[in-house]
C-alpha cells in the first residue's frame, strides 16, 4: 500500500495534476466521480495568499467528497512560503504540496516554481521551514531540472527527503522543455531506485491511455502516476486505467449521453461555485475536449461558447444529445 503519512492511497494510486485554471472544484468533482485516488488544488501564490487576494483565497476551497486532497502553493520567499503553508495547513487538507515545477516565465523566471531547481539549497531551506510549520504531511511536485545540462533531480530528491518531504511527484521534462517533446521517465525511475529513498515517487508526463499507464508502471517502478492534460474534458481516463489494470480490457469510450451528463454536472458545479457569468465563461475551456473526435461538431461548439446563460447552455447540450446521441 502507498501511504503519505497516515493517508492510505491504495496499491497504485492515480493522481490528478494541479493545473492552473483547470483543477478547480467543479473539475475535481467529475474526476473524483470517475475514480481518481488523490487530487490537488490549482497552485496558489504564497504572496497573493498572505495578501488575502480573493482569487487565491477561493482556491483554498476543498470539500469532503474530494478527499484525499492536497493544497499546492508556490513562491520564492521563505517567509511568505512559511506563512502561506500555515494558511493552507489550517484548511485541513490531507497534504500541503509545494510546486517546484511550474515552467511558465512569470513564475519560473522570478525564482519560483521550476526556478528553484537552479538553487537547490534555497529549495531545501524553504521546504524545511514549511515542514516545520505544517501539522500534516508536506509533498513536492517538480521536474528533472532546469535544462538538459542541469538535470539535478537525484540531488533534489535526496535533499527534499532529508528535510521531511513525504512524497515526490516528478514531471519527466526539464523547465526548458516546457510541455514539448517526450517526457523522460528514466530519471524518475533512477530517483525511485536511489538507495535510501523511502518516500513514494509518483511519475508525471505523457500518460494518456490505460496501456501507457500500465507500461510505465511496470517499466519504471513508480509508486503511482499523476495525470494532467489527458484528463481535461476526459475524466473517464481514471476509470479506464483502473479497469485495464484490473481486467486487461479496454473500456468502451463514453457515449454521447455520458459526455453530456458529465459536462452538465461539471457546468452545474461551475455555476454554483463561481456564479452564472463566470461559471459559464470558464466552462468554455472544456467544451473542445469534452466533445473531441465527434465529426461535424464545430458548429455546436461555437453555439456552446456563445451561450450566455445557464439555461441556454443546458438547452444546447440537450440539442447535442438529440443530434448525435
Amino acid at each position: 500500500m502507498v501511504k503519505i503519512g497516515d493517508v492510505n492511497l491504495g496499491e497504485f494510486p492515480l493522481l490528478l495534476a494541479p493545473m492552473e485554471d483547470i483543477s478547480d472544484p467543479p473539475f475535481r468533482a467529475v474526476c473524483k466521480a470517475n475514480g481518481v485516488d488523490m487530487m490537488y488544488t490549482e497552485f496558489i501564490s504564497s504572496d497573493a495568499l498572505i495578501r488575502d487576494a480573493d482569487k487565491s483565497v477561493q482556491k483554498l476551497d476543498i470539500y469532503d467528497y474530494e478527499r484525499p486532497i492536497g493544497i499546492q502553493i508556490f513562491g520564492d520567499k521563505v517567509d511568505a512560503m512559511r506563512e502561506a503553508a500555515a494558511i493552507a495547513d489550517a484548511c485541513n487538507p490531507e497534504v500541503v504540496d509545494i510546486n517546484y515545477g511550474c515552467p511558465v516565465k512569470k513564475v519560473a523566471c522570478k525564482g519560483a516554481g521550476a526556478g528553484l531547481l537552479q538553487d537547490l539549497v534555497k529549495m531545501q531551506n524553504i521546504t524545511a521551514e514549511i515542514v516545520k510549520r505544517c501539522t500534516r504531511p508536506v509533498t513536492v511536485k517538480t521536474r528533472l531540472g532546469w535544462d538538459d545540462d542541469t538535470k539535478n533531480i537525484l540531488e533534489a530528491a535526496q535533499r527534499l527527503q532529508d528535510v521531511g518531504v513525504q512524497a515526490l511527484t516528478i514531471h519527466g521534462r526539464t523547465r526548458a522543455q516546457m510541455y514539448k517533446g517526450e517526457a523522460d521517465w528514466t530519471l524518475i525511475s533512477e530517483v525511485k531506485n536511489l538507495p535510501g529513498i523511502r518516500m513514494p515517487i509518483f511519475g508525471n508526463g505523457d500518460i494518456d491511455s490505460p496501456q501507457k499507464a500500465l507500461e510505465y508502471k511496470n517499466k519504471y517502478g513508480v509508486d503511482g502516476v499523476m495525470i494532467g492534460r489527458a484528463a481535461i474534458g476526459y475524466p473517464w481516463i481514471f476509470r479506464e486505467v483502473k479497469h485495464y489494470f484490473a481486467t486487461g480490457e479496454i473500456l468502451a469510450p463514453p457515449t454521447i449521453k455520458e459526455r453530456i451528463d458529465t459536462c452538465k454536472q461539471h457546468l452545474k458545479f461551475s455555476v454554483e461555485w463561481k456564479g452564472e457569468r463566470v461559471g459559464i465563461f470558464e466552462m468554455r475551456n472544456h467544451y473542445t475536449s469534452y466533445f473531441k473526435g465527434i465529426a461535424d461538431f464545430k458548429p455546436f461548439r461555437l453555439k456552446l461558447v456563445e451561450a450566455g446563460t445557464y439555461q441556454e447552455t443546458l438547452n444546447m447540450l440537450d440539442e447535442i444529445v438529440h443530434t448525435f446521441g
